[in-house]
């Protein structure tokens, strides 16, 4: 037997613990304080057992600084171990080593999360082995644990190992240290009851069931899922399915029209892709008709050019008589020529007796003419000389009658010497009222600039008013877009000021003017909407008559207040803002903006304006500072606002702080000041312009009566300037005269003279003209017989010429027969080529209707007949042409019908057809996977039958097994008590459990066990028996209860305890830990009990100098002689 040693360092009264066994086979655990070095346990003595372990049943249980042991080891017995000791003398100390030991988690204890906190204090390494019983040799599972790590080592039969091996060995021998049904911790005992009835199935079906029982309930819970997941999968394709197909067939008709308009879309592109073809063959026709006729033609123009050889020749000869002829036409008229050329020169005899150089005059006819008329141009000469002698006698004579004129006029002119004074004199006024003119004129155009820049500066101080006046519409609009009544207040006021004592000032969101308009949010936030909006009066008297009129009289909503009658406006505030300035403080709220007196007094007294500073984020940074230090009752920072306040009773510094919302009112600065300041210099200015205007009219009348004065002077002075000059004026015209008179008296003409000279000439020509008629008509006689001879041959040649020009017609004739028809022969070529290139196009056209390459040749089964095609190649129009028709008239009428019929099918969708053949293969495709889904469903359907029927069946039987233990167990507790499968659907395998029904008072009805209805001691009972009823039904090798009847009451303990003994006790159950702070005297024992006590003290023995034997040889001592005693 192994001796439990145990070593601490610490000073606790509870240092030493003890275990006393009951029998020889027990073992005792032991604790005592030691100051000496930790040393290593003594080797462990051979495991005796009363009886047979079962696999996996615990041999042995060692801990190192663990909890409250330093070292100690307990042997367990193979039936039922009671582990008996005072509260805290370490029983559950040795639960939490069986659960940490065998790979447990901190978590199912109830007591720490961290493995760590199992060592014991001042200890930064701890140990538990437990070595489990195992027929091919015994299993030692080492757990050290480091603290500060909090990690675990782990070793299997001293070799290193990791926690998964070692969980897969606990498994593996059917340990569950997190099954309540098999270990239940201290701090777990009142779980047990708040388990759901599925919990606790659960659990009861690792511990109790066979190994594939849990395996099969979960199969059945996955299958189930996954039935469920297709059984909604199914549903909801089947509704999807059949929402499809309904709206499909809503569409079908749909569909149907735009096929039905696709057949005539498709007639329609059919005889479209037919009529290039019917085109081409028409043209091809036509291109064989003018082929035949251009080669008809051919023939005409043949015929025609050797029809005109004949005449060509006989043309020719007359062509050489017509040349002889000719020829003796030339030789009279050279002798006609020479004849005209004598007259010629007689007549060039009298052209150079003539002045003039006329043309060349050849008959005589022309020449006794001309000499009449010399005749006639002598006389008008004549003529012209006499006229020209009476209009100058003429002349001479007014000439002289000017001449005495001017002379008598100069005679009555006065002497210009004396008006010299005179024109001196008005010279000197004329230059002294030019100068006091241009001295005016200076003045007027300095008064004209006066009034430019003054009303250039007028216009500015209009603008800034204006725009003074701008921005406070601005503020009006928004005052009467948020409160109308006052905004139609202003108005009344503004209309009404006569009626008032004392100065009334307009809402003080009209009347402040932001220095800053990003300022504008503190005066917000700090005045309200209600003072924002009110009239500020000096005197109650006029507030009183206002309110009467406006609130009583026009119903309007309006505030007013009243400013102090001592102006708060300049007081100074209580701290200066120097002081302030290191908290970040820049400006008190009064700084901020411009009012009028009697607002800025009104806010000072009402809101402190001069006493609420304003900071920056610098402020915020430093605020509980500020708040301690300053005691100012009022802050602001750059976006929030602080209010402090003091507690009258504890006294206490007590602040809040919100966020300072958007300004909305004042962000539009007006300076009234200033506009006031503005409209009294544009009354100067007025003022100055009037005066500029009044001036300038006085120097425009000024100026104005000088220049009449001086348009008099200088017509005064013109008047005297031409007096002076009129004499000398009139002395040059009279010598002008003179000299007039003398060229007109030398410019004579004697007209007798003239008169006789022209009679002379007269009658010289008209002895010339008699001589030039005598030979003149012996010339003509001459020439007339020449005339005679030249007409004879004329009249020959004229025959001649028309016998040819009768062959030339004839020829022309038929050479314009012949262009004719070669014209004829070359439009019947050009057409042929024309349509031979249209052909060719048509052609083209057509194969590409066709899809066809240019080289391409046609398949067979798109053949009917093969025309002949002008460029030698062959084609043919497709197989579905020759049910079309096949004219272009035909082909037009039934495109025009097919597109009436097409145009009738409107309103439909492309998208729809897509749509429908879109979901036609999705309901295919849905059907098919609905049809493979519903396989599916079969398969796990089929699944589910046979997983249940191996889990079900089994499963009723153990619960009807432990039903009937735990029945039997409560009866003979004289109370009442069953264990049933509970199910609400039997379908649903997750929500399977087992359900606790109780009853422990005759009076009452069975209850399901729950953590509320039945009392602690009741649960408690409830639980035991219940774990009692899977002892024998249990294929765990161990179960662990921890302090369960602390709550019972004695007789239910005692009964309980006699159960616990007498169903543990018996052969081939498993190992059983009963762990219980005290028990009742006079209970039952059993031989195959293992009894371990746990005591402590400070007087227990070292670990070292424990002798179990030794103890029980005193003990048996004593037994023996007391009897004697």
């Amino acid at each position: 037997m192994a001796t439990p040693s145990r070593k601490t360092s610490t000073s606790s009264p509870l240092a030493s613990k003890r275990a006393l066994p009951r029998d020889p086979s027990s073992e005792v655990p032991s604790k005592k304080k030691s100051s000496a070095p930790q040393a290593a346990p003594p080797p462990p003595l051979p495991l005796q057992s009363s009886g047979p372990f079962v696999e996996g049943s615990i041999v042995r249980i060692a801990m190192e600084n663990f909890l409250t042991y330093d070292i100690c080891e307990v042997s367990p017995g193979p039936h039922l171990n009671m582990i008996i000791g005072a509260n805290g003398t370490g029983k559950s100390s040795i639960v939490c080593a069986i659960c940490l030991g065998l790979a447990g988690k901190p978590a199912f204890m109830g007591r720490a999360d961290k493995v760590g906190f199992f060592v014991k204090r001042g200890c930064t390494k701890g140990m538990v082995e437990i070595e489990l019983f195992r027929t091919s040799g015994n299993l030692i599972i080492t757990r050290e644990i480091d603290v500060a790590k909090n990690q675990s080592f782990w070793f299997i039969n001293k070799k290193s190992t990791t926690q998964k091996v070692v969980e897969e060995q606990v498994a593996a021998l059917n340990i569950q240290v997190g099954n309540l049904c098999q270990f239940l911790p201290q701090d777990k005992v009142g779980e047990f009851a708040k388990l759901s009835k599925i919990e606790l199935l659960e659990a009861t079906e690792k511990s109790v069931g066979p190994p594939e029982m849990h395996r099969y309930h979960c199969d059945l819970k996955n299958f189930r899922e996954k039935e469920k997941q297709l059984e909604t999968s199914c549903k909801e394709k089947t509704e999807y399915l059949e929402k499809m197909i309904q709206r499909n067939e809503r569409y079908k008709q749909d569909v149907e029209r735009f096929y039905e308009r696709k057949r005539h879309l498709d007639l329609i592109e059919m005889l479209e892709a037919k009529r290039p073809w019917v085109e081409y063959e028409n043209v091809r026709q036509e291109y064989e008709e003018v082929k035949l006729a251009r080669d008809r033609v051919k023939e005409e123009v043949r015929k025609l050019k050797e029809g005109q050889i004949p005449m060509t020749h006989r043309i020719e000869e007359i062509e050489r008589q017509r040349y002889n002829l000719e020829a003796r036409i030339k030789e009279k008229a050279i002798d006609i020529k020479e004849t005209s050329q004598k007259c010629k020169q007689k007549q060039d005899i009298i052209e150079r007796k003539d002045k003039q150089n006329k043309p060349q005059i050849f008959l005589t006819e022309v020449c006794l003419p001309v000499l009449v008329h010399k005749i006639e141009e002598l006389q008008q000469a004549l003529t012209v000389k006499q006229n020209e002698e009476h209009d100058r006698q003429r002349r001479i004579s007014n000439t002289r009658k000017m001449i005495e004129d001017l002379q008598n006029e100069l005679k009555t002119t006065e002497n210009c010497e004396n008006l010299q004074p005179q024109i001196d004199a008005i010279t000197n006024d004329l230059r002294r009222v030019q100068e006091e003119k241009a001295l005016c004129e200076g003045e007027i155009i300095d008064k004209r600039k006066e009034r430019e820049n003054l009303e250039k500066e007028k216009k500015n101080v209009d603008d800034h008013i204006t725009r003074f006046d701008d921005l406070m519409n601005q503020k009006e609009d928004k005052l009467r877009q948020r409160y109308r009544d006052t905004y139609a207040a202003v108005l009344w006021l503004r209309n009404n000021r006569d009626k008032f004592k004392q100065r009334v000032c307009e809402p003080i969101m009209l009347t402040i003017n932001m220095k800053d308009n990003k300022n504008a949010k503190y005066i917000e936030n700090h005045i309200p909407a209600n003072d924002l909006r009110a009239f500020v009066f000096e005197s109650q008297e006029d507030m009183e008559v206002f309110l009467k009129e406006v609130r009583d009289n026009k119903k309007l909503r309006v505030n007013a207040v009243i400013a102090p009658k001592n102006s708060y406006a300049d007081k100074a505030p209580s701290r200066s803002l120097n002081e302030l300035k290191e908290y970040g403080f820049f400006s008190y709220l009064r700084e901020l903006f411009d009012a009028p007196d009697p607002v800025m007094s009104y806010l000072c007294c009402q809101y402190h304006i001069h006493e609420v500073p304003v900071g920056t984020e610098r402020t915020r940074e430093r605020i509980e500072r500020v708040i301690q230090e300053t005691r100012l009752k009022q802050i602001y920072t750059a976006e929030e606002k602080y209010v402090v306040k003091t507690s009258f009773y504890s006294n206490k510094v007590i602040s809040s702080n919100t966020s300072l919302k958007v300004a909305q009112f004042l962000t539009v600065t007006v300076d009234l000041e200033q506009r006031r300041h503005l409209e009294e210099q544009l009354k100067e200015i007025n003022r100055k312009l009037q005066a500029v205007e009044s001036g300038l009219i006085t120097l425009c009348e000024t100026n104005k009566h000088l220049e009449h004065k001086d348009n008099e002077l200088r017509q005064k002075k013109k008047d005297l300037l031409e007096r002076k000059t009129k004499k000398r004026q009139l002395e040059q015209k009279i010598s002008s005269k003179l000299g007039s008179l003398k060229l007109m008296e030398q410019d004579t003409c004697n007209l007798e003279e003239e008169e006789r000279k022209a009679s002379t000439k007269i009658k010289e020509i008209n002895v010339q003209k008699a001589k030039l008629v005598t030979e003149l008509t012996n010339l003509i006689k001459i020439c007339t017989s020449l005339h005679i001879q030249k007409v004879d041959l004329i009249l020959q040649n004229t025959t001649v010429i028309s016998e040819k020009n009768k062959l030339e017609s004839d020829y022309m004739a038929a050479s314009s027969q012949l262009r004719l028809t070669e014209q004829h022969f070359i439009e019947l070529d050009e057409s042929r080529q024309r349509l031979l290139q249209k052909c060719k196009e048509l052609m083209k056209r057509a194969r590409q209707v066709c899809n066809l390459g240019a080289e391409q040749t046609v398949p067979q089964e798109y053949q009917t007949q093969v025309p002949t095609i002008p460029n030698g190649h062959n084609s043919s129009p497709p197989m579905a042409f020759q049910d079309l028709p096949n004219t272009l008239d035909e082909i037009d009428a039934l495109l025009t019908e097919e597109r009436s019929r097409a145009s009738c099918f409107t309103g439909l969708n492309p998208t729809v057809v897509e749509e429908y053949t879109k979901r036609e293969e999705e309901i295919e495709q849905l059907t098919e996977e609905l049809k493979i889904k519903k396989v599916e469903l079969d398969k796990y359907r089929e699944n589910i039958s046979q997983v249940k029927e191996r889990w079900l069946n089994p499963l009723k039987e153990l619960v009807e097994k432990i039903n009937e233990k735990f029945s039997n167990f409560f009866s003979s507790m004289q109370c009442a008590g069953e264990v049933d499968l509970h199910t609400e659907n039997e379908e649903d395998y997750d929500k399977y459990g087992i359900r606790i029904r109780v009853k422990f008072r005759s009076s009452t009805q069975l209850h399901e066990l729950t953590p509320h209805h039945q009392s602690g001691g009741e649960r408690s009972v409830s639980t035991m028996l219940y774990l009692m009823a899977l002892q024998e039904l249990n294929r765990c090798p161990f179960r662990v209860v921890d302090e369960i009847n602390q709550g019972m009451d004695p007789i239910n303990e005692r009964r309980v305890f006699e159960m616990v003994v007498n169903t543990a006790c018996k052969e081939n159950t498993s190992q059983y830990f009963f762990i219980t702070p005290k028990l009742l005297q006079n209970l039952p024992y059993s031989d195959k009990m293992t009894v371990l006590f746990v005591y402590n003290g400070p007087h227990m023995l070292e670990p070292n100098r424990w002798n179990l034997k030794a103890f029980q040889r005193r003990r048996r001592r004593i037994t023996f002689t007391q009897p004697s005693q």
